[in-house]
């Protein structure tokens, strides 16, 4: 007894005296370990990559836009595409009109209101982007610009304005001039006899040979209405000698003969531009469009004369690279590439404006009757 006694407080460790003894390894048979009255709740899941925090706001974005944004962004849509309707049919004068600028301050408030409101903030914010693309200012400028560049303004013109612009003739310049006149295609029968005999003559007199440059060009008079007349300015081909023309005296020469020439076919002498003696062109004038203001040294000669009353203009210029500097020989060169006519030598051409071709004259008589007393 004495010895389970001591084999008992052996057990025990210092300052535990009075303790209950410890169990035996491996427990207590049939003993079952007491559970907390308290459990603490477990963390509630959270969605792979979010906070707490963030899978709450993520809930609230998650709530379907209002009814109100998504007409929003309907009406924006809808006032774009009326916008572009518009400018495509050209009412420029419509797009500026009051009326647009009230339905884009409309559809800006709705927008704004959209935008205000939580639910309606994702849609009020495309609807934005919308107003901002295509809204009065920018298809407006657009539309102007389109229609500026085709000369479409029907929707601003009055009546009476589309009827000015239909007007046959010229403003200012008396109809029964262009039937009085010679037509288009006196004007071409009559400066080929001028050609052929200028040709004919200065191969004769001075040996030079000819090449034909360009050909004819017929293009719509302006009505300064706004549109097209039913006349015509019209150029002739032009003619160059295929050799170059430096001789002083020989120039002076082949001028005279062609004044002697040009008076046979029943127009005036020839009016030199680049002579200082018959020009009335200011000295610094001359030098910048001849290269000097003596003929000596010029690198252009221009003359010309006409058949007025009737319509024909008809020039006669002489070239000479070697009075010109480099800048000059650049723009003949540019010349040359363009229409093929040599870089120097003389030149011949007829210019006639506001004439009448012969298949449109009985069309314009009866076109005049629509505007009695009116040019």
């Amino acid at each position: 007894m004495v010895m389970d006694r001591e084999k008992q407080r052996q057990r025990y460790i210092a300052g535990t005296e009075g303790a209950p003894p410890v169990p035996p390894p491996g427990g207590y048979r049939g003993a079952k370990r007491q559970q907390s009255a308290y459990v603490s709740p477990a963390p509630a899941p959270a969605t792979a990559g979010y906070t707490a925090g963030e899978t709450a706001a993520a809930a609230i974005e998650k709530k379907p836009s209002s009814v109100f944004s998504r007409i929003v962004l309907a009406v924006a849509g809808l006032f774009a595409g009326i916008l572009l309707i518009v400018m495509i049919a050209g009412g420029t004068d419509l797009l500026y009109g009051v009326t647009m600028f009230a339905l884009q301050l409309v559809v800006v408030g709705l927008v704004v209101a959209a935008l205000v409101t939580s639910r309606g903030r994702m849609l009020g914010s495309i609807a934005l982007v919308i107003t901002l693309l295509f809204n009065v200012a920018t298809v407006g400028g657009l539309s102007a610009l389109r229609t500026s560049a085709a000369g479409t303004y029907d929707g601003m013109k009055s009546d009476e304005q589309k009827h000015e612009e239909a007007y046959p003739g010229i403003k200012d310049i008396d109809p029964q001039e262009a039937l009085d006149q010679q037509s288009v295609e006196e004007v071409r029968a009559a400066a080929a006899d001028l050609f052929a005999d200028v040709r004919d003559q200065v191969t004769a007199q001075f040996g030079y040979q000819w090449v034909q440059v360009g050909d004819e060009d017929l293009r719509p008079e302006r009505n300064a209405y706004g549109g097209e007349s039913m006349l015509y300015e019209f150029a002739t081909e032009g003619w160059a000698t295929t050799e170059p023309i430096h001789d002083y005296a020989t120039k002076v020469a082949i001028m005279d003969l062609i004044d002697q020439i040009v008076v046979d076919h029943g127009m005036y002498g020839l009016y030199a531009f680049n002579d200082p003696s018959e020009s009335s062109i200011d000295p610094s004038v001359m030098t910048k469009l001849y290269g000097s203001d003596d003929p000596h040294t010029q690198h252009t000669w221009e003359s010309y004369t006409e058949n007025y009353p009737d319509p024909m203009r008809f020039y006669a210029d002489i070239y000479d690279l070697a009075n010109g500097d480099d800048s000059f020989r650049s723009t003949r060169d540019a010349q040359n590439a363009r229409t093929g006519e040599p870089l120097e030598g003389l030149q011949l051409v007829v210019i006639a404006s506001a004439v009448l071709q012969e298949a449109d004259r009985e069309a314009f008589e009866k076109k005049l009757e629509e505007y009695p007393g009116f040019y």
